[in-house]
């Protein structure tokens, strides 16, 4: 569930093809229209707008993952340690990762992706610190002494500010040392999202069909659980219908998109343009790196909601 830019950003939500195909260029052009070539919506009141915004999903390679808070549980250190492997391998750049103690402050400046990870009672006073250490930081522009709330057990931000932008990830994980198999895909599964969305800039694509096949992690059938628990076994079921347990072949094609695309923003028209002219080659890519175990850990194969 990614809320860009500042602390809300939208997208041009819209509905994708109802039946599911094998990989098809002109389905993949569409999906790659409708999750990257959106338009900034609107923004937190109160921000500077005079601060400039530039998007491009490269930007983030090679930066450095802060994890603050918890120490993460072996279940989600093992989906980080796939992803990071997956992004070196795409990017070209190692994705270095540290653990930072209980305050972004510890985080130090520069290309720094912030990772909260907590169990529990959901961190409000600790998201509204970190986020008030990012402001400083980076001069974003936000009102000054202002408590945020986490309104999600997933949940990522990217800010622009003055100097460089700055990308808060904030994620619950299994607070028990053995999960069960639901709590342990269902962490898995929104742990995947954030990261993918945060290193890409790919927006959430509503699929509002609940009956038709995924193409990828973007999609979401739009859900009302806003009275349920996040622990509740009917939350995490819900929540893993709602997409595909991984990332989908689609996603792994766009990841080598915005690896090789030259143009100056991946929202850019430019950036579909290419994606249509390197159709071929980006998916021989993807398939080959579908294909390495490495990354097993992160990825869905067929696209497939988790069978639980």
């Amino acid at each position: 569930m990614r809320f860009w830019v500042i602390s809300i950003f939208l997208a041009l939500f819209a509905v994708t093809p109802g039946t599911p195909v094998a990989a098809d260029k002109a389905t993949y052009v569409d999906l790659a229209r409708l999750g990257w070539n959106y338009q900034l919506r609107t923004t937190m009141i109160g921000r500077d707008m005079s601060i400039p915004i530039r998007i491009h999903g490269r930007d983030l390679a090679g930066a450095s993952l802060c994890i603050v808070g918890e120490q993460p549980h072996p279940h989600s250190l093992a989906t980080i340690n796939a992803f990071r492997d997956l992004s070196e391998h795409v990017f070209g750049k190692p994705l270095t990762m540290r653990h930072a103690g209980n305050d972004a402050s510890g985080c130090g400046s520069g290309r720094t992706v912030v990772l909260r990870l907590y169990s529990g009672h959901p961190p409000h006073r600790a998201l509204s610190s970190d986020l008030s250490w990012m402001n400083q930081i980076y001069e974003l522009g936000l009102p000054e002494r202002r408590q945020y709330s986490v309104s999600s057990p997933a949940m990522a931000q990217t800010f622009f500010g003055r100097r460089g932008q700055g990308t808060h990830i904030m994620v619950k994980q299994p607070a028990r040392a053995r999960p069960g198999t639901l709590e342990a895909a269902f962490y898995k599964s929104i742990l995947v999202e954030e990261l993918f969305q945060s290193f890409t800039f790919g927006m959430d694509i509503l699929l509002f069909d609940p009956n038709a096949g995924f193409q990828s992690k973007l999609q979401e059938t739009p859900l009302r659980m806003d009275r349920l628990s996040w622990e509740s076994s009917d939350f995490m079921r819900a929540m893993l219908r709602s997409n595909p347990a991984g990332l989908c072949a689609f996603d792994v094609f766009m990841m080598h998109a915005v690896a090789q695309t030259s143009v100056d923003q991946t929202v850019d028209p430019l950036f579909i343009d290419f994606i249509d002219r390197e159709y071929e080659a980006l998916l021989a890519q993807a398939e080959v790196t579908m294909a390495d175990d490495r990354f097993a850990a992160v990825l869905a194969p067929g696209c497939q909601r988790s069978p639980i």
